[in-house]
């Protein structure tokens, strides 16, 4: 990296964990108390401090406290809370307007944005793009432009599945509690077919890809396969508990898709935009989606989600048929700009593969037979601790919430995930300095090892 790049990148706040006052502090206490007399309690919390400011991968509140994020946002500020280069850019659009309506009047950083996705996105085939503002709301959207280029309803989705709070995707989503629980009833025509995860597959473990993809066939058939409209699936599932399928079971899915005539969607809102040290999660499958979909760290930390893909497909919506009043506003679109000129400024994919070589070294000494660590899994920096029960693999989310809370008591923030509830994630910015890193998995080793002694020796 060039000096001058260096500048632009480097972080301003200094890149250390540092605790003045306990978690949450006093300050931190009071807003939150005047919060839930004003919002709504739906909302949940990981930890409850205030930010005053965070830049690279520290966050310092209004206590003075600086805690390390290993969150990101939930794989949001990839390329650093406060980067440079997204800064500028959306200065320099904020100086020129914040908003028309691209569907009123239109400006360059939309087009721009979808150019570099449609140069990006897997596939060599011409591509078109549609921006739009969620992750939801381009998963949504990602269905509509299938169903109008098939004319099918039927939608077939995964166990363990993640894809928004919208009702569709709430559908489309596995886990009931918190997304579904309550909200229903929920859209017809999702089909939902189990996932190649080894783990925990009831058959045998040596042919986890061929039983999986021998059930959605049979699915498909049990439904009619010229009633599906598109296969939506996470190369990583994120929510589910950051699962990475078996070999092949993409690549049979991809195969399936083709021969029945399926819209095969990738969601890479969670596992995109460099995340696992691809660009994007399916490259290493070496599966090309017929849809992609981005979000999430695609801006940078402001709003912006996209659907890229074959050009014939893209353009089957009627003329209106697609839009929104903020899809692509243009602040968030400068926003991916500053992103994309962050990817070409430093090798961030080769930092999230280095991430993941630490987190590995440092995490997996903690597995074994007799182990609370049932598997640590991942890619890049989109990496997770499963703690189940030695030998049963009984989900152990209390263990995974104890492991949780005695890191953030000690200003290192990580996030729980799973369907069960027993997985801790790290979500690391692309950033994260080698130092820092190794002082949040310290903590978050040490946690383990107490959680580990103190299970064994509640069941001795």
């Amino acid at each position: 990296m060039s000096s001058a790049s260096e500048t632009l990148t480097a972080p301003r706040l200094p890149q250390t964990r540092l605790l003045r006052t306990e978690l949450p502090g006093p300050v931190s206490q009071r807003l939150h108390a005047e919060r839930r007399r004003h919002v709504s309690s739906g909302f949940g919390i990981a930890l409850p401090v205030f930010v005053e400011r965070a830049d690279g991968a520290v966050i310092e509140d209004v206590d003075g406290n600086r805690i390390l994020d290993l969150a990101s946002g939930i794989a949001v500020t990839s390329v650093g809370a406060a980067n440079p280069l997204v800064q500028h850019e959306v200065a320099a659009q904020l100086e020129r307007f914040t908003h028309t309506c691209f569907m009123v009047t239109e400006y360059d950083g939309f087009v721009k944005v979808c150019r570099w996705l449609n140069e990006n996105t897997p596939g060599d085939f011409d591509k078109r793009t549609a921006l739009f503002s969620t992750g939801a709301e381009a998963v949504e959207n990602a269905v509509k432009i299938a169903r109008a280029a098939t004319g099918r309803p039927n939608v077939l989705v995964f166990d363990e599945a993640y894809h928004g709070r919208s009702l569709l995707t709430m559908a489309m989503t596995a886990k009931p509690a918190p997304y579904k629980n309550g909200f229903g009833p929920f859209p017809e025509h999702v089909v939902r077919a189990p996932n190649a995860v080894a783990l925990r597959w009831p058959g045998d473990p040596e042919r986890v890809a061929e039983e999986a993809l021998a059930e959605v066939e049979r699915l498909l058939a049990e439904h009619g396969p010229d009633t599906f409209a598109a296969l939506v699936i996470e190369p990583i599932q994120g929510e589910g508990g950051f699962l990475v399928p078996a070999p092949r079971f993409l690549a049979g899915l991809r195969e399936l898709a083709t021969r029945h005539g399926i819209v095969f969607v990738a969601d890479e809102i969670q596992a995109g935009m460099g995340r696992t040290g691809r660009m994007f999660a399916i490259e290493h499958e070496g599966v090309v989606p017929d849809l992609v979909i981005s979000a999430k760290a695609l801006a940078g930390g402001l709003p912006l989600s996209a659907v890229t893909g074959r050009a014939e497909i893209m353009d089957a919506p009627a003329v209106g048929g697609l839009g929104g009043t903020y899809a692509g506003n243009p602040l968030a679109c400068a926003a991916a700009l500053g992103v994309f000129q962050a990817f070409e400024a430093s090798d961030l994919l080769g930092r999230a593969l280095a991430i993941e070589q630490t987190v590995r070294a440092a995490l997996e000494p903690h597995t074994g037979p007799a182990s609370v660590v049932a598997e640590v899994r991942g890619r890049g920096a989109m990496m997770a601790v499963e703690f189940a029960q030695p030998w049963t693999l009984e989900p152990l989310p209390q263990l995974a919430q104890a492991v949780a809370a005695d890191c953030l008591a000690q200003g290192v923030l990580v996030l729980v995930c799973g369907t069960h509830g027993n997985v801790v994630r790290l979500l690391p910015p692309l950033v994260i300095e080698d130092a820092l890193l190794d002082d949040g998995l310290a903590v978050l080793t040490a946690a383990i090892a107490e959680a580990q002694q103190r299970f064994l020796g509640a069941h001795a």
